[in-house]
């Protein structure tokens, strides 16, 4: 029912703009895949990140700002590429790369702000120097 779905992307979106929310939301949704072994597992596996990364992309009706928004998620995005896990780190990997590619298609300009410029940082300081 539409109630439900309403309640549940209200929640939703709440848990993702906690501090470590992002996380805890993929943790979630990813609870018992386990990387997948074989093709049909791998492929199945692949879907759910590209899901969950296109989700995390997309701005909640709740939030004020699109800017807000990701002032506060792509940092959190960001902290999916060092999960130490490394049975994990391989899903929460695909996850950030597809919500990276979504936001900066979508938005450009705040993923360049938020996501490329902090990712890109260290290099930028390497060559500088």
């Amino acid at each position: 029912p539409a109630w439900l779905r309403r309640l549940c992307g209200h929640l939703l979106s709440e848990r993702l703009l906690r501090p470590g929310g992002v996380q805890a939301v993929v943790r979630g949704v990813l609870e018992g895949t386990d990387g997948g072994a074989g093709t049909e597992a791998a492929a199945l596996d692949w879907r759910k990140c590209d899901a969950v990364g296109k989700i995390l992309a997309a701005c909640p009706q709740q939030c004020l700002s699109l800017e807000g928004y990701y002032r506060q998620v792509c940092p959190q995005i960001l902290d999916l590429l060092h999960i130490q896990d490394k049975a994990a780190a391989r899903q929460f990997q695909r996850v950030a790369t597809t919500t990276l590619l979504t936001m900066a298609r979508e938005q450009p300009q705040l993923a360049e702000r938020h996501l490329l410029q902090p990712l890109l940082a260290p290099l930028r300081r390497c060559s500088e120097a």
